[in-house]
């Protein structure tokens, strides 16, 4: 099946983000947290027109994962914080790149182990400045490195297989790893090849069945991929630079996605006016709710 479904997006949020991405469902609170990088702002909502809570953050950060219902792990440029739910106050927690002032985080997501997979790229997208790193309990691992712009980190339920990509290159790559540890056990292959094509392959989630949602940057849509990389369906949405899906609601039964009006002038906001926001779909899916950090 290849069918593309328009019209299926609402507003969650009408915030515009310059940069928005790392949507994550926070099941202790029941809300939604997300990212704007570029504007060093972390957003929270709980349902579709609520007005959200914005913190602004000292530094860029990009992803945002769950330790325990007093504490969240935050992905800055500089590593990883730990944010008190209560105050919103960050604490230094593990360096990644500190000393590195031309990088930025990027994609990031919980393995089902625990183990945090996160990434750095640089702040002007240079050419293979970026890194995935493993961490867990403690331990922080280089896995691959070289990589322009590190998007789609996201696992299988069992956790035997790990996604990524680089979105620069248009490709898409599966490994197989230790469900224990997240840790890879085998070379990366090529899952879906974009090369050459329009919409950039940009963040992922995967789903209880195993397909594979991507936001498609630059071509306005959320693609779904089967576990053997087929496209079953592409979903138009109503801001063409669309960045990250997430699972939301206590059931991880609906998606939203974020979006970005980064590079965009005055005429170009202008005909893409919902370019930014973040959209919540009116569709259906067997998700689930990224787990806790293992610290």
């Amino acid at each position: 099946m290849n069918e593309r479904a328009e019209n299926t997006a609402s507003i969650f949020c009408d915030v515009p983000c310059h940069l928005g991405e790392g949507p994550s469902w926070d099941p202790f609170e029941n809300a939604l947290y997300w990212f704007d990088i570029l504007g060093k702002r972390l957003l929270r909502q709980r349902a579709p027109g609520e007005e959200p809570t914005i913190q602004d953050l000292p530094a860029m950060a990009s992803a945002i994962a769950a330790v325990d219902a007093e504490q969240q792990l935050v992905m800055t440029e500089t590593g990883l914080y730990l944010r008190d739910r209560g105050s919103g106050l960050l604490t230094a927690h593990q360096a990644i790149e500190p000393d590195n002032p031309a990088t930025r985080s990027n994609d990031c997501r919980t393995h089902p182990s625990g183990a945090f997979w996160v990434s750095t790229m640089g702040k002007k997208a240079e050419a293979k400045a970026g890194t995935i790193y493993w961490y867990r309990k403690g331990e922080l691992r280089p896995l691959f490195p070289g990589i322009t712009i590190p998007n789609s980190i996201c696992f299988s339920v069992e956790g035997d297989v790990a996604y990524f990509a680089d979105t620069s290159l248009g490709l898409l790559w599966r490994v197989d790893c230790e469900p224990a540890t997240g840790l890879p056990v085998s070379e990366p292959r090529i899952f879906v090849d974009r090369s050459g094509q329009e919409g950039g392959i940009d963040g992922s989630v995967t789903d209880v069945d195993g397909v594979l949602w991507n936001a498609a940057w630059g071509a306005g849509r959320l693609d779904a991929y089967a576990p053997d990389g087929r496209l079953l369906r592409s979903i138009g949405l109503p801001a063409r630079q669309t960045t990250c899906p997430a699972f939301v609601g206590p059931n991880a039964d609906r998606l939203v996605v974020t979006s970005a009006r980064e590079g965009l002038d005055a005429a170009a906001i202008a005909a893409d006016p919902e370019a930014g926001k973040t959209f919540l779909l009116d569709l259906a899916v067997r998700g689930r709710h990224d787990p806790a950090v293992a610290l």
